[in-house]
Formats: C-alpha cells, structure tokens, sequence
C-alpha cells in the first residue's frame, strides 16, 4: 500500500463505480427489482462507509505487522463485498 490517501481514493471510486451500475439498471427494470437494485446500493454504501472508518482506524498502530495485517483483511473484504454486490445484479440480470 502506497498511501492511505491512495487507498481511500481507489475504494471510493470503486463504490461508485457499483452505484452507478446499479443506477443504470435501475432505468431497465420493474418495481419489483427496483427494490432489490436500491438494496444492493444500500449495500455498497454501508461497504463503502465501514471500510472507509476501518481504514481511517487500523489496528495496532505501534505494531507494523499488524497494520500490514489489517489493510490485507480490510482490502479482501473489500473485495469480498464488491463481488458480492455484483453477482446480485448479476443473479437480476439473468432473470
């Protein structure tokens, strides 16, 4: 990790780029899947916000093993969450 600056950057646009997907199938679809597709950017947004506190706040600050450990967990999460997202629009897509 180059900085938390860098970091921060790359998780917020990232979000976004999940929001403005849902946004875009939000015009394609029905009532029904509205409500799903609002849920997903609910979400993104409380994936955006938790992993923005958690990387503002590491673990072990005095330990630099531990802060290394951290970040990795925190950008699999991350990642984890994201893929998440993306397989329930998927999943919407397909039906």
């Amino acid at each position: 990790m180059a900085t938390l600056r860098r970091l921060k950057k790359e998780i917020e646009f990232m979000s976004t780029q999940l929001i403005g997907d849902c946004i875009d199938l939000l015009e394609t679809f029905d009532d029904k899947k509205d409500t799903t597709v609002l849920s997903i950017i609910e979400q993104a947004v409380t994936l955006n916000n938790s992993i923005l506190d958690r990387a503002c706040h590491p673990d072990g600050k005095d330990n630099p093993k531990l802060v290394k450990q951290h970040y990795r967990q925190l950008k699999t999460d991350f990642i984890k969450g994201l893929d998440q997202a993306y397989s329930q629009l998927e999943g919407l897509i397909k039906k």
